[in-house]
């Protein structure tokens, strides 16, 4: 049954204190303050099980003895507030007044009397185990997961099962075990699909180095419905895995992102953060001013945060400096960082957890640094210190080695007595280290090994359970169930879009079919065009032929024979094309204009011209586009003279894309030829001059107009003929 929430403002001052709310708001904006939220039932019984309250990445799950939660926040702030049982709440600070959440229709299996409230014989045990989870996460992995088992043992709904995977999830994310968090997360998400489980999803898959799924499950959650803190959370992670992958100019762009979005909504903690991280992505691309400059801003930030944050960027920046051979700026640096570190184990007087800053991994950077600038003497006393701490703390691998950095400062000081020393007790940490490790591996596999097994009993609960079908069905009934009474619709919708894409392929595929059939029309002419003029080109040459033999002259046609087949053995290797390099088309020209001017050598001299700065290896030619022009100039022009004449053929440059070719001729002119035929002339067509023309109109619709062909007398009287043939690129 869905879950109804109200938000209350609890009025301490009646109406004095709306007629002053406007000029709280104006005052706190940007100031922090404490709120109390309460959250309760319809019959005013609170809730404090199993809250989750979240405002700027800060958790509060803890009320104070009147059952109220107390959080830290600033007007502008958004609270979200979760529970396994009820809808997640969104609210947006307006005022520091407390809030009232009151929850319709809160079951958990109580049953509450008017006066009394008395619990029933089924008692509700899941909100006590799901608390008792939490309280173990950080402390003991085994009984956490015991009280995870237990809670899973009952059938529970939707929403309570999500919940108890996302904890699970959260536990062995919290002990490092990422690919079981990335199982569990996918499996609460699946169940409900809440947008902070998403999230923690990406997060586990970037821990686990599965950046491409961390980066599209960030960029998923891009589209959806964000707060302000989401917002930041995706770009940063985005940022995160761009870093990761070195794409770090993209990397950029989304950690400036998230800045904007803090800045413009004071999230202080993240400005500190996303100034650190940007201040590494300029570091890794060797910027080291630009990186100078926001780790500066990243200190200043961090130093009014708290202790602790401070402490976690000055170590950060220290290593910086060491890294660029900044030792002197290294070691002020860690001085003051040192001083922090004795004040926090002080207060605390406890075990330092295993990642934290400590005093003695501090003395020894100190030395190291020392060690790196030559100042040997300087490094004996905080290497000296290191091993002191380290020793108290029982922090063997830093005190091996200070004790290393030790014996190596001792030998070049000259102090061999205390570098033997030294080194000796280095041996027999190392020794000692190497015993701790392999318990430690012991330890890691029985480790491992519990936690497989309670992964595998609560994978067997699933099944026994058959949580197998309810996480698949239960994650989608209340889906298909809201989808049912818009179905109708949808199909309608669905088969408008399928009959519209239908006539729009239909249209298509028609379109492309009356294309393809074109082009096969075209090429079914060319290729009937070609062969037309295949015969037409040998019946010419022919004649040629029979005019020698008729002349007896046996070796000129011989000779004339020899050429031709040469010439002929070319054009039929060419014939299937529809372009040819130019340079072939010219030498087929040349060899043609040779056994034509050899038979008519007493009636013309001819020359062909070409443009050296024309790079013909660019320019292709339909085959046999040239000749027939080149033949009706000698049998229709220049034959007919009395006196010698002249033939002349070049190819120029008009342009970058285009050249050129021009056939000129000082024959009796295209009138007098006409005139010159016989009856029986007149009545055939010229097969070769249509032809070419048709070959012409085919190719250009084709290829894109690539041919143009003008043919004019030279003379006004109407002599000599001049063709003039513009062809472009290929």
């Amino acid at each position: 049954m869905t879950k109804k929430i109200y938000i209350i403002f609890i009025l301490l001052f009646g109406v004095l204190t709306n007629v002053f709310s406007q000029v709280n708001i104006i005052n706190q904006k940007g100031t922090d303050f404490f709120v109390r939220i309460t959250i309760v039932d319809k019959h005013n019984i609170k809730i404090v099980k199993n809250i989750d309250i979240e405002v700027n990445g800060m958790y509060y799950s803890l009320p104070d003895v009147n059952g109220r939660f107390i959080v830290k926040a600033k007007v502008g702030d958004e609270i979200r507030v979760s529970h396994p049982d009820f809808e997640t709440v969104y609210y947006t600070l307006t005022s520091s007044e407390d809030i009232k959440i009151i929850v319709e229709n809160y079951e958990n299996k109580r049953s509450i009397s008017s006066k009394l409230k008395t619990v029933s014989k089924e008692t509700d045990f899941y909100l006590g185990h799901l608390d008792s989870a939490k309280f173990y996460k950080k402390k003991d992995i085994e009984k956490s997961l015991s009280f995870i088992e237990k809670a899973l043992k009952n059938k529970e709904n939707t929403k309570r099962n999500a919940a108890t995977y996302k904890l699970l999830a959260d536990v062995y994310l919290y002990w490092k075990q990422f690919d079981l968090a990335v199982y569990n997360y996918k499996l609460s998400y699946q169940i409900n699909k809440e947008i902070n489980t998403k999230i923690a999803l990406a997060n586990a898959q970037f821990l686990l180095n599965n950046f491409d799924e961390s980066k599209q499950t960030y960029q998923e959650l891009s589209k959806e419905k964000l707060s302000i803190y989401e917002r930041i959370q995706i770009f940063e992670g985005l940022g995160d895995v761009f870093f990761k992958t070195k794409i770090f100019e993209t990397s950029i762009i989304n950690y400036q992102k998230a800045l904007q979005v803090a800045k413009d909504n004071l999230i202080t903690p993240k400005i500190t953060d996303l100034n650190s991280k940007i201040a590494d992505v300029f570091a890794a691309q060797g910027k080291i001013n630009k990186a100078e400059t926001l780790f500066k801003n990243s200190l200043n930030l961090a130093e009014k945060e708290n202790p602790k944050r401070a402490l976690e960027e000055e170590e950060k920046v220290a290593d910086f400096y060491n890294s660029n051979r900044r030792f002197d700026d290294e070691i002020q640096l860690r001085k003051k960082s040192l001083i922090k570190a004795e004040e926090n184990e002080a207060s605390k007087r406890k075990s330092i957890e295993k990642d934290s800053i400590t005093s003695q991994k501090i003395n020894y950077k100190i030395g190291n640094a020392y060690l790196l600038k030559e100042d040997y003497k300087e490094a004996i006393p905080f290497l000296q210190k290191s091993i002191k701490g380290a020793n108290d703390k029982e922090d063997i691998v830093v005190q091996k080695e200070a004790t290393r950095k030790l014996s190596e400062a001792y030998v070049t000081v000259g102090d061999y007595n205390n570098a033997l020393k030294s080194y000796q007790e280095y041996v027999e940490l190392v020794d000692e280290l190497y015993i701790k490790k392999e318990q430690e591996i012991q330890q890691v596999k029985r480790f491992s090994k519990k936690i497989a097994d309670n992964q595998n009993r609560i994978a067997s609960l699933e099944k026994d359970q058959e949580l197998a079908q309810s996480k698949i069905s239960l994650a989608y009934v209340d889906q298909k169930l809201s989808e049912e009474s818009n179905q109708r619709q949808r199909i309608i919708i669905y088969a408008l879009f399928g009959g519209i894409l239908l006539l729009s392929l239909l249209a298509y595929f028609m379109f492309r079919n009356n294309k393809q059939q074109k082009l096969a029309n075209n090429l079914l002419a060319l290729k009937s065009m070609r062969s037309q003029m295949n015969p037409h080109f040998i019946f010419n040459a022919l004649n040629s032929v029979n005019s020698f033999i008729a002349v007896n002259d046996e070796r000129n046609a011989n000779r004339y024979l020899s050429e031709f087949s040469v010439l002929m053995r070319a054009v039929l290797e060419n014939s299937d094309e529809d372009f040819i390099p130019l340079t072939k088309e010219i030498e087929l020209l040349e060899l043609y204009v040779k056994l034509e001017h050899n038979r008519f050598k007493e009636k013309f001299d001819y020359q062909i011209n070409i443009d050296k700065t024309i790079d013909l290896e660019q320019f292709s030619i339909p085959p046999m586009l040239l000749q027939p022009y080149i033949e009706n100039a000698i049998w229709h022009g220049l034959r007919y003279r009395t006196t010698k004449g002249n033939l002349e053929i070049s190819i120029n440059r008009k342009d970058d894309e285009t050249i050129l070719i021009s056939i000129i001729d000082n024959g009796i002119g295209r009138k007098k030829s006409q005139e010159l035929k016989t009856k029986n002339q007149l009545k055939q067509k010229s097969k070769g001059m249509s032809t070419i023309k048709n070959r012409i109109t085919i190719l250009n619709n084709m290829y894109k107009d690539r041919i143009s062909v003008n043919v004019a007398d030279v003379l006004e009287n109407g002599e000599g003929t001049k063709v003039a043939l513009l062809l472009k690129k290929k």
